[in-house]
């Protein structure tokens, strides 16, 4: 073929060379992306909480089980691997499937065994067919990602926990609540950070003087112990959604102040611009001068400030949970699930409880490279202050 008609086809298939893109004309947010994607934890961080948070939006679909469903036969049920091929006579075929263990009871001590039974595996299928339920509350399903052929044989990918329920379905949901608990928290902070901070900059004198001995003194108070107290003065009749809403106020509450002072450093190198004087001039009034010219201004580095402060809010539900001040059952999140972890004798009998610890521990990891790499991508002035 001659390269007249591979032009031609080009042509007709409306196939564009892309044109690079011209660092003099790019905007703000470009080059913030294009200094993002260099920064390949970072990207890659990106990536896999998006994962995570779909998978945790639509719980309900890839959870195997409801998070309150369980098998009294399989209390403390040790994890099953899977294996997506089986060996036959004519060679591999696609079979989705686990091991299975056979459970026994020590009549003696009470303790259940479970011992590998290689004649026999539990098979599953993808996108199957199951009972009638509602994804996110309101949509009418019938399949879920991974559902067990035999309705009666339940399986445990991450084991079970001490009333038998699958230790993956509750962790699934509780990603759901954990994550949802730092971003809320973080809209308060982000909410009350702006607001505080952006009339301590702007304003000055007096003002200034009174907010920023009330972050001094709010900063003064260990925050852990500050969380206890206000966690363990709600009343203990409310009920788990409404101490799910208080947590997450109260943990916005607590973190406000480092977004305030961030703000307010900030406003005080923008408030003498020369267009901050200009929109005064115009006739614009002070929260509007704030809103539409100044946090426009450094909103990015705005961004970067909170989402390394979202670990901090998850850690904090973690927390409070573990501890039993948070939210509780029949409300599954990771510091819920990691509660039962508290029992050594429990850990030491089934160690997969640890497993919410863990997650905790890898998206912790994963939004901090996030936040570091924003924070980054956001100075432009980073790589020469480091040399």
């Amino acid at each position: 073929m001659t390269t007249s008609t591979m032009n031609w086809f080009g042509r007709l298939l409306g196939r564009k060379k892309k044109q690079p893109l011209d660092l003099s004309t790019a905007t703000q947010w470009q080059l913030i992306g294009i200094k993002l994607r260099q920064h390949k934890l970072a990207w890659y961080s990106i990536w896999f909480l998006a994962l995570i948070y779909f998978v945790a939006i639509f719980a309900e679909f890839f959870a195997p089980f409801d998070p309150s469903d369980n098998w009294r036969r399989y209390t403390y049920a040790p994890p099953q691997s899977v294996s997506l091929f089986e060996s036959t006579d004519d060679g591999w075929r696609w079979a989705p499937h686990l091991e299975f263990y056979k459970s026994k009871t020590d009549l003696r001590t009470l303790k259940r065994h479970y011992t590998l039974d290689e004649n026999k595996k539990v098979y599953f299928e993808f996108f199957g067919k199951t009972d009638r339920y509602e994804l996110m509350g309101f949509i009418p399903m019938s399949y879920k990602f991974i559902v067990p052929e035999n309705k009666r044989q339940p399986f445990f990918i991450f084991g079970s926990d001490r009333m038998g329920r699958d230790m993956l379905s509750r962790l699934i949901y509780g990603a759901r609540i954990s994550l949802s608990v730092g971003l809320m928290g973080v809209f308060t902070t982000f909410v009350l950070g702006i607001l505080i901070g952006g009339i301590s900059g702007y304003f000055g004198g007096t003002i200034d003087n009174f907010i920023q001995r009330s972050i001094e003194f709010m900063k003064s108070i260990p925050t852990l112990p500050l969380w206890m107290a206000l966690s363990a003065s709600l009343p203990s009749e409310w009920s788990s959604l409404t101490k799910y809403f208080l947590i997450t106020i109260i943990l916005g509450l607590v973190s406000w102040p480092d977004m305030a002072r961030v703000v307010r450093s900030r406003f005080m190198s923008l408030r003498s611009e020369e267009y901050v004087a200009a929109a005064w001039l115009d006739g614009n009034t002070p929260f509007e001068i704030i809103r539409r010219y100044m946090v426009p201004n450094f909103l990015s580095h705005i961004i970067a400030v909170v989402t390394l402060a979202i670990p901090a809010m998850i850690l904090g539900e973690t927390a409070l949970s573990f501890l039993g001040l948070g939210l509780q059952a029949p409300m599954v999140s990771w510091g819920v699930l990691l509660q039962e972890a508290q029992n050594i004798r429990a850990l030491a009998e089934a160690s997969w409880l640890l497993i919410p610890a863990a997650a905790v521990v890898v998206v912790i990891l994963a939004m901090n490279f996030v936040g570091d790499g924003l924070r980054d991508a956001c100075d432009p002035y980073h790589d020469q202050g480091a040399k």
